[in-house]
C-alpha cells in the first residue's frame, strides 16, 4: 500500500472513531438530563435532532470510506457468494420485518415531539419481539450479517471493524439506559438472551417471553 492510501486509511478510522464517540455522547443519558435541565423546552425536539444529526454526519464518513477504498482483499465466489448474498438479503429482510415491533414514531423522535414530552426516559414499554427472543439487539446482529458478507477491501475492513466493535461497546452502553427504564425485569432478560450473534441453546419461547415481558 502506498503512502497516501495509508494516509487515507488513518483519516477514516479517526473519522470513524469521531462519529461513534460524538454519537454515543448525545446518547448518553447524561446529556439527555443536562439538556432537559437547561434547556427543558427543548427536548420534545431531542430524538428527532439526534437522528438527523446521525444521519448527516455519517455521509461524509461513508463517502471517504468509498471514495479511497484501497486494495482489494477479498471477494465471495462461487458458491460462497451466493451463499454470503442469501445471508445478506436474508438479515435485510429480518430488519424490515422487525421495522413492525418497533414504535417508530418515537424512535425517529415524532411522537415526542408532537406530545411535546419533555422527559428523559424513553416512553416505550418493555416487549420483546419475535427476534427479540433470540438476540437482545436485532439489529446490530443483522448490521454485521450485512457487513461481514460484503467483498472487502483495505477501508471497508477497517469500517467492519471499528463499526463490529463499536456495536459490541455500544450495546454495553445502550443496555445501561436499559437497565436504568426497566430494572429487574431486563436484568433476567439479559441473563436469558445472548447480545449480538443468536445461540441456540440460549433463547426464549413464545410462552417465556409473554411471562418475562408480563407486567408485575
Amino acid at each position: 500500500m502506498t503512502g497516501p492510501s495509508w494516509q487515507d486509511i488513518v483519516l477514516l478510522a479517526f473519522c470513524w472513531i469521531g462519529y461513534f464517540a460524538l454519537h454515543s455522547a448525545l446518547a448518553s443519558l447524561t446529556t439527555k438530563r443536562q439538556v432537559a435541565a437547561a434547556w427543558p423546552k427543548l427536548m420534545p425536539y431531542y430524538r428527532l435532532t439526534f437522528n438527523l444529526l446521525a444521519s448527516l454526519l455519517i455521509l461524509p464518513v461513508l463517502r471517504l470510506t468509498y471514495q479511497n477504498p484501497g486494495p482489494m482483499l477479498w471477494r465471495w465466489q462461487g458458491s460462497a457468494a451466493w451463499l454470503a448474498n442469501g445471508l445478506a438479503l436474508a438479515a435485510l429482510l429480518g430488519f424490515l420485518i422487525s421495522l413492525r415491533s418497533y414504535d417508530m414514531q418515537e424512535f425517529l423522535g415524532l411522537r415526542q415531539l408532537r406530545q411535546q414530552v419533555r422527559k428523559v426516559e424513553d416512553q416505550e414499554h418493555f416487549h420483546l419481539s419475535p427476534f427479540h427472543r433470540h438476540v437482545r439487539h436485532p439489529w446490530y446482529f443483522f448490521g454485521l450479517v450485512l457487513i461481514w458478507t460484503r467483498d472487502m477491501n483495505a477501508a471497508t475492513l477497517l469500517s467492519g471493524m471499528l463499526i463490529t466493535l463499536y456495536f459490541a461497546i455500544g450495546s454495553r452502553m445502550e443496555e445501561r439506559k436499559l437497565l436504568a427504564y426497566h430494572g429487574d425485569v431486563y436484568r433476567r432478560y439479559k441473563a436469558r438472551v445472548p447480545a449480538l450473534i443468536p445461540l441456540p441453546w440460549k433463547s426464549l419461547s413464545s410462552e417465556e417471553a409473554c411471562a418475562l415481558a408480563k407486567p408485575r
